[in-house]
């Protein structure tokens, strides 16, 4: 079996790959936002993915997660740039014949993660998403992630932060979030996003 893990640079991700890379094998694709943040959290996924034994492609969406922040409702950003993640990684498994999907999300412990965003961000999505650390509160993952050796690498600002709004929705609809997907064009956004991939995977 072969997995695409969502390694974002912080303390959550590499852990739920630690949990799931025994049983299956595993690329991380790291989401940068360099031309907003610079390159600190390409270089902590460098490390990190080492650590995994795995390889790493990067793809940068800064201009991708400008469209949302011009073009959506402001308070829905965080959903939709899982969203925007989430289904880019699809279309990435169904040309590569990638199994399934590794997120390291939590539930409830940010505003993306309630249960409501969750059903949000994964509708739609047909690959099936690994959350392995769904229920586990953070000074467990905290614990693992010193245990595995990753907790000092992971340490530091969330770079996916930087354009968030102050009052991130907490609850969230299909409906509301298909028609601000629309308005930012996502398919578009997406289409880019996998050609990125493509350059990185043949070069």
């Amino acid at each position: 079996m072969k997995g695409l893990l969502l390694l974002s640079g912080g303390i959550d991700s590499p852990v739920a790959g630690f949990l799931v890379k025994d049983k299956a094998e595993l690329v991380c694709l790291h989401f940068s936002s360099e031309k907003i943040v610079g390159k600190e959290s390409i270089e902590k996924s460098k490390k990190l993915a080492e650590k995994l034994n795995s390889n790493l492609i990067v793809i940068d969406f800064s201009d991708a997660l400008q469209e949302i922040v011009k073009k959506t409702e402001r308070k829905f950003y965080f959903v939709l740039m899982k969203r925007l993640m989430l289904k880019t990684a699809e279309k990435i498994c169904e040309k590569y014949n990638f199994d399934f999907i590794v997120s390291g999300e939590n539930l409830g412990q940010v505003s993306s993660q309630t249960l409501e965003n969750l059903v949000s961000i994964s509708f739609s999505i047909k690959k099936p998403i690994i959350r392995p650390l769904l229920c586990f509160d953070k000074e467990e993952i905290i614990d693992l992630a010193r245990e595995l050796d990753t907790f000092e690498l992971s340490v530091g600002p969330e770079m996916c932060d930087a354009l968030g709004p102050k009052h991130p929705a907490t609850k969230s609809i299909k409906s509301k979030i298909i028609e601000e997907e629309k308005k930012a064009d996502f398919n578009k956004l997406i289409k880019k996003l996998v050609s990125v991939f493509e350059k990185q995977a043949n070069s």
